[in-house]
């Protein structure tokens, strides 16, 4: 039992309620993650897909305990009376890109579609892989959408960074004239609610190496330059970085930088040079672009949780990762027959000069016949003296 959600060229997506849905299959989930790679290939729609992901997770509130009204992960932003709300323009469109695959694969839900493609599109851009787990539950109807204001919106100020290609949510925190008062305060605020600390912050911050802002829709950056004019894609707008569709550290550099003025910088993008805390972790991804990519992978996962409920409640894990075997434990009486339990360290040492004369748990030294002579004639020698 799947949600439905009608489209037409009038509302965009409808507000149909269906009975709940069941967990996602997980063969379906992986065939729909190769229609994703296919669509990102032709359409180049990775920052909009993103921003997809985000925004529906983005909703919730760590002070709410109750599904669905916490909001979070939940499908709610197919719903018309969603996609209404200010911070969400523009998503219409990617919904209308991957319609076709929640069409295509029924026992998917739109939770999990959200979420899978956001983090395809982040590792098709040549980011990390990741860590993410599906089987997440729709919302019902529109009735259980959140309440606008969720996402930073109409609250801040009355234009704001509502580009349909804007990456993520952290973009919306800036207003057309000055910005928010205190950049900092605001991404505390929003990201706070939702459980995030400043780490987790800084590192989805750098999803800004994708996408563009157009100033015809957020009143921000430059109609084109040398970097959009040719696409991909419609060309056009102001790109955070200059590969625009890579997904590297290139984010956290350009904005230390400084030096090209083709390139956008918000007031917070600028901020996490600024602020003490937040400074610590941009300068180590500017400089660790291993680090950042690890960190991010962890604060995606984190976000594409955040107010799931899934069936079954662990979860689907879809990448079939051999698991790797497990080392053989280290048990000190097959080298020592003392009775002192011995440090790892110790053990590792033992085990390592054991094996390097060719030994093993199972395996006993070779025999060396000139050696085992003059041990006994030593033998003999010493029981004769005492004899």
């Amino acid at each position: 039992r799947r949600s439905a959600v009608n489209v037409s060229s009038s509302r965009g997506f409808g507000t149909v309620a269906s009975p709940k849905c069941a967990a996602s299959n997980p063969d379906q989930l992986k065939s729909a993650r190769e229609d994703l790679k296919q669509l990102l290939n032709s359409q180049f729609c990775h920052p909009i897909l993103v921003r997809l992901g985000w925004h529906d997770a983005g909703t919730y509130n760590k002070n709410i305990e109750e599904w669905p009204q916490r909001g979070g992960a939940n499908g709610s932003l197919r719903f018309e009376v969603e996609l209404k709300h200010a911070a969400n323009a523009g998503l219409v469109n990617a919904l209308s890109l991957i319609q076709p695959i929640k069409d295509k694969y029924s026992d998917v839900t739109f939770a999990d579609l959200f979420q899978l493609a956001s983090a395809t599109a982040i590792e098709e851009a040549g980011g990390p892989k990741i860590p993410m787990k599906y089987g997440r539950v729709d919302v019902s109807g529109p009735s259980e959408c959140p309440e606008e204001g969720r996402l930073p919106g109409k609250c801040l100020c009355i234009r704001l960074c509502l580009c349909l290609e804007t990456t993520n949510l952290i973009a919306f925190l800036c207003c057309l004239d000055a910005g928010p008062p205190s950049p900092a305060d605001h991404l505390r605020e929003v990201f706070y609610r939702m459980g995030l600390n400043d780490k987790e912050i800084v590192a989805l911050s750098g999803a800004h190496t994708l996408g563009r802002s157009r100033p015809e829709r957020s009143g921000w950056g430059k109609p084109e330059t040398k970097y959009t004019k040719d696409g991909p894609g419609t060309p056009g707008g102001q790109s955070w970085t200059v590969q625009w569709l890579k997904f590297d550290n290139s984010y956290f550099k350009d904005i230390k930088a400084k030096r090209d003025e083709d390139l956008l910088v918000l007031p917070t993008d600028a901020v996490l040079f600024e602020d003490p805390s937040f400074k610590v972790y941009a300068e180590k991804y500017t400089e660790d672009q291993e680090t950042f990519f690890k960190d991010y992978a962890e604060a995606h996962a984190k976000l594409s949780n955040l107010g799931a409920k899934f069936d079954p409640p662990e979860g689907i894990v879809l990448d079939d990762t051999p698991v790797q075997a497990v080392p053989e434990k280290f048990v000190a009486a097959k080298y020592s027959t003392g009775k002192r339990e011995l440090s790892d360290s110790m053990k590792q040492k033992i085990r390592a000069e054991y094996e390097s004369f060719g030994g093993g748990p199972d395996k006993p030294l070779p025999t060396n016949y000139f050696l085992n002579i003059i041990i006994i004639i030593g033998v003999l020698a010493i029981l004769t003296s005492l004899l």
